[in-house]
């Protein structure tokens, strides 16, 4: 897998540079580089409880992306996956800890436990006061001695910085710190490897399944599952976390793992809130990419009993440069009575003449949907024919219902019935043309000014003009010429030879030949092409 990287070795003091160039100022580093990656508060005086944490990179925006007023006070941050130094983790604790003390917040990995360990001894062998809490919210495991931590990490910076903002001492940071620790649960899901840049990825996630605990760092989950959809999964994994939970109330984290689409976590969260544990959801996080694996295409869910002062301390407010998104209160979906649409309506006439004349324009169409796909094909995506076709049989199906007698509302009719039965941006030009030429018509205007009219609201709408090898090369001379006197017999020429004329245009400036190479524009355009084709048929019937 490509990665939009530079040198390996500078992947990530370049991405700290960047967000704390972007950070407006409120961010600075410690000057340590490659070896000691620290980004700090700049504002910080050292009155009040510091709060550090870190570990690997690669889970941006965490773990950098949460240093702010009313969260961490510093991050440190290692290599793509691998625990900072201890030196690094001495750094950030000496560097933002004063007379109030430090808590550090870590990850139970061992080589964090460790780094980080050691830097908090060595610390308060230097006289500081310094505690250390560990986040092992992972329950893909049950029954494991060592879970991981996981997103639900980002919880305890949350609450921890939330007190300390405040003004609260160690002893109650720490306390409501270890709450949280003690409380959350966390489960992920991949339905992919992670892709490392400079090492790739390991293929073991097969089509049609996934990977159920997954941890944050490409490790294999704790067992692949077959994916059913995502409500069964999110069933799945929101019923093994309630069954670590007890009851009342949760504050709910929907966590990307950085690879799924916006549209994708936001059915995860549709099937979380209509179930057991969305009734139990009195604040939601998310969704968003807060705890990564870099791009793995997967989610984690993470769950915390509330109360009072935790539910308190998640909504405090934050810097704004900080990627935490806010804890909210969902609700129900609110619906709004839709307005009305002025839906068209008419009543059923009869005039055997525009009758046979609408039949044969129909017949015509259909007659020449594979033509017209064929030509399509060649400068676009091969459905012209079958777009109009569509229309044509829409219309043919209702002629009997149609008002043939009255020439304003069969335009508007015909507007309204393209509108459903024509797809793509063809529906809409054919829309907008008669609904343009029945409003014409209502005013008064002849026939022949009314389709004109219709043909201006197409060049206004669509923003193309004759020359730019789309239908109005074919329909502006034949309605031009109908709007100035000329016989319907004389149109079909008119349109014929526009449409001919696009044949030798080798640049288009409108419609999806627009992005054809010039040397493939040697036909006619198709929409020109149906345009001589209707108004054919319409002058022989």
């Amino acid at each position: 897998m490509t990665h939009l990287v530079n040198g390996l070795d500078d992947v990530v003091t370049e991405a700290l540079d960047a967000l704390v160039r972007s950070s407006g100022g409120a961010l600075g580093r410690l000057d340590g580089y490659p070896d000691i990656k620290v980004v700090l508060r700049t504002d910080w005086q050292r009155d009040r409880v510091a709060v550090v944490s870190g570990g690997g990179a690669g889970h941006e925006p965490a773990h950098a992306g949460f240093v702010g007023r009313g969260l961490l006070t510093a991050a440190v941050s290692g290599e793509i996956f691998a625990s900072p130094g201890v030196d690094a983790v001495l750094a950030a604790i000496l560097a933002v800890t004063g007379d109030a003390g430090c808590l550090v917040v870590v990850k139970n990995y061992t080589g964090d436990r460790l780094n980080f360990g050691l830097a908090v001894e060595r610390a308060r062998g230097r006289g500081l006061d310094v505690r250390m809490v560990v986040v092992s919210d992972d329950v893909a495991l049950p029954g494991s001695t060592q879970p991981r931590g996981l997103a639900g990490t980002l919880l305890v910076h949350k609450v921890a910085g939330a007190l300390a903002e405040r003004g609260a001492g160690l002893d109650e940071v720490a306390a409501a710190a270890e709450k949280v620790a003690a409380g959350v649960r966390s489960l992920g899901v991949s339905l992919s490897a992670v892709a490392i840049p400079g090492r790739g990825s390991e293929d073991r996630v097969a089509d049609g399944t996934v990977e159920l605990g997954m941890g944050i760092h490409g490790e294999p989950g704790a067992r692949t599952v077959e994916l059913d959809g995502s409500a069964d999964l999110v069933r799945q994994m929101s019923a093994t976390l309630a069954e670590q939970l007890p009851d009342g109330p949760v504050a709910l984290l929907v966590n990307d793992l950085g690879g799924l689409s916006g549209l994708e976590t936001a059915v995860v969260l549709h099937d979380v809130l209509d179930g057991p544990l969305g009734a139990r959801t009195r604040l939601l996080v998310g969704p968003a990419a807060l705890m990564t694996s870099l791009s793995a295409r997967g989610m984690s869910l993470t769950a915390l009993p509330l109360d009072d002062q935790l539910e308190q301390a998640l909504q405090d407010e934050v810097a704004a440069h900080t990627a935490w998104p806010g804890a909210r209160v969902p609700g129900e979906v609110v619906t709004t009575p839709l307005p009305d649409l002025g839906t068209e309506t008419w009543e059923a006439s009869s005039s055997p003449r525009v009758r046979e004349v609408l039949d044969a324009v129909c017949a015509a169409v259909e007659g020449h949907q594979d033509a017209l796909d064929a030509l399509d094909a060649q400068v676009g995506d091969g459905d012209t024919g079958s777009t109009f076709a569509g229309g044509a049989r829409r219309v043919r199906a209702e002629l009997d219902a149609l008002p043939l007698a009255d020439t304003a509302a069969l335009l508007g009719a015909l507007s309204a019935l393209l509108t459903g039965a024509m797809g793509g941006s063809s529906g809409v030009l054919g829309s907008v043309f008669f609904a343009a030429a029945r409003t014409s018509a209502d005013a008064g205007a002849t026939l022949g000014q009314a389709l004109a009219d219709g043909t201006d609201a197409v060049r206004r709408t669509g923003g193309a003009e004759p020359g730019d090898r789309t239908l109005l090369d074919a329909l502006v001379p034949a309605t031009d010429l109908l709007r100035d006197g000329g016989s319907l017999a004389a149109a079909p020429d008119a349109a014929e030879a526009g449409a001919e004329e696009t044949a030798g245009m080798t640049t288009a400036r409108a419609g999806r030949s627009a992005y054809v190479p010039s040397e493939h524009l040697r036909v006619q355009d198709p929409g020109a092409a149906a345009v001589a084709i209707m108004l054919r048929a319409a002058a022989d019937a």
